[in-house]
């Protein structure tokens, strides 16, 4: 039971190590602590660990969720805890398959040792143990990773890379992305498990190692990927902060617009507006005349571009979208490409139509935008825009890079109320901006608003639930970093390679003894 107490409080410590608690080095000592119950495991067990370790992982760190299914999804207490537990239990497999995943599959560890056969190991165990650490669990884990970024639409919702966007190996970001700085953190808590059993030239070895991983990391942090690509620009940010409550009331739809009327009024100095996620809670065809029309005169009057969260519905298709509205001197329309699901579309309806039962969220079988779509253009540059979630997917920003000068998202994080995702939220932002070499413009319904640097720190910030604007000026890009050049395609390659030709190895090391077994037989 030691090594699941182990493999638990890991799992409990990681959410630790991401915004809004900050504390990074928390990763390294939550994966050094799972590693270590893979060390000494047979694949069922190595699987147990691991769920164990994405029960702490993921009933701490998207906890948030019952918070959006009882505030405002509609849930009772027991309903939204229960479905909270769910997703927990479902999300903690991921964890549980990469364990069982470098023991079963590579033959890691098939016999475990006695208690005490880690005072009895020779040097040719030690060393291999020390493989295993530094190379097979860190692969395992971020193939898994890469899996749960994409199965089922994708929940890349605490990828440990994330937690690293204020530290040295952050700068491995524009280079490899994510999924590149979340290896270079699991290959240095495999190495913080594996030193204590070295000694000599091997320590020193380990020693060295660790320097020049995060050498490397804080070299390429300090170069310059991208350059400015034009003459900085004043912005304008807006956050309404309307109560998700009333939001889609009609009786409020008025109010709700003349606040955005009366506040982008205020900013007619600024090149470029950005209202919120759906900011116009009606349909784009229902106000575009009697709404928009004069307000985009207006906009046209004072040389200033708007982008605008709104509602569209297709007649001809007969298809909603979640879309962004360019309204200026180049209109135009982006239509949201990854969708919410159970926000925006139901998966799985035949199995799992029993949750519109208890949730009373508005599912209105949003129909997904081309995932080619020409980048918007105002401000006088092209840019990349992205609705709500669909930040956190670091290859959905690649689409329209590197034709874009910089990257808008508009985002409605109300559902979450006063958790920590909305802080979970901006540090995958964050990371976006770095990966990219640009800046980032967040403009929110209730926060975190933010102008966020090509280095991905946030340089200005507007105060959670309250409505306000955040006005700044960004210079945009041009250039592509490595990442925009090959995207996750290097690591998730890398860490297929390395596991096939280990398993590769295995089976031909396993195979050779039954063969001569076989020869000697009379």
């Amino acid at each position: 039971m030691l090594y699941e107490a182990l493999a638990l409080l890991g799992g409990l410590l990681l959410p630790l190590a991401f915004a809004p608690f900050e504390a990074p080095f928390l990763a390294i000592i939550a994966l050094a602590l799972l590693f270590a119950a893979w060390s000494n495991a047979t694949p069922g067990q190595a699987f147990r660990r691991g769920y164990l370790f994405g029960l702490g992982q993921f009933g701490l760190g998207v906890s948030w969720v019952y918070v959006s299914m009882h505030d405002y999804g509609g849930a009772g207490i027991l309903e939204a805890a229960g479905l909270t537990a769910l997703f927990a239990l479902f999300l903690a497999l991921y964890p549980g398959l990469a364990g069982w995943l470098a023991v079963r599959c590579l033959g890691v560890n098939r016999q475990p040792p006695r208690p005490s056969a880690l005072a009895e190991e020779g040097s040719g165990e030690v060393t291999q143990r020390a493989f295993h650490s530094i190379a097979v669990f860190p692969a395992a884990w971020i193939l898994l990773e890469w899996f749960r970024g994409w199965f089922l639409s994708g929940f890349p919702w605490l990828q440990i890379g994330y937690s690293q966007i204020d530290t040295p190996l952050s700068g491995l970001a524009p280079v490899f992305g994510v999924y590149g700085v979340g290896w270079a953190l699991a290959v240095l808590a495999g190495l913080l498990l594996a030193a204590p059993r070295w000694s000599g030239r091997r320590r020193w070895g380990g020693l060295i190692a660790v320097l020049g991983l995060v050498g490397l990391s804080e070299s390429l942090g300090h170069i310059e990927w991208t350059r400015p690509g034009g003459e900085p620009f004043k912005v304008a940010l807006l956050q309404g902060n309307v109560p998700q409550d009333v939001k889609w009331q009609p009786e409020f739809q008025r109010a709700t617009l003349q606040t955005y009327m009366d506040m982008t009024r205020k900013h007619w100095d600024a090149k470029l507006i950005v209202w919120p996620e759906t900011a116009v809670p009606a349909f784009y065809q229902q106000v575009k005349d009697s709404f928009l029309a004069g307000l985009e005169a207006e906009a046209r009057d004072h040389g200033t571009d708007l982008l605008i969260g709104v509602p569209y519905y297709n007649a001809a298709e007969e298809h909603y979208y979640n879309a962004v509205a360019a309204l200026g001197q180049t209109p135009g329309f982006y239509f949201k490409r990854h969708l919410v699901p159970f926000g925006e579309f139901l998966p799985l309806r035949p199995l799992l139509g029993w949750i519109l039962d208890i949730l009373q969220i508005p599912l209105g079988d949003f129909a997904s935008g081309n995932g080619r779509q020409p980048p918007l253009i105002a401000a006088g540059h092209p840019l990349a825009a992205s609705i709500c979630y669909e930040d956190i997917f670091g290859s959905e920003s690649l689409v329209s890079l590197p034709q874009a000068a910089y990257l808008v998202n508009v985002t409605n994080d109300a559902w979450f109320g006063n958790s920590i995702a909305p802080h979970q939220h901006a540090q995958m932002a964050r990371m976006r901006a770095l990966e990219t070499g640009r800046w980032m413009l967040r403009a929110t319904n209730t926060g975190v608003t933010a102008f966020i640097d090509p280095k991905g720190a946030i340089s200005l910030r507007a105060p959670l639930f309250r409505k306000t604007s955040l006005a700044g000026s960004i210079t945009p890009m041009q250039g592509s970093t490595p990442y925009i050049l090959w995207g996750d395609g290097p690591v998730i390659v890398g860490a297929f390679v390395l596991l096939g030709s280990l398993a590769w190895r295995h089976h031909q090391s396993f195979s050779k003894p039954m063969l001569n077994s076989n020869r000697t037989r009379p």
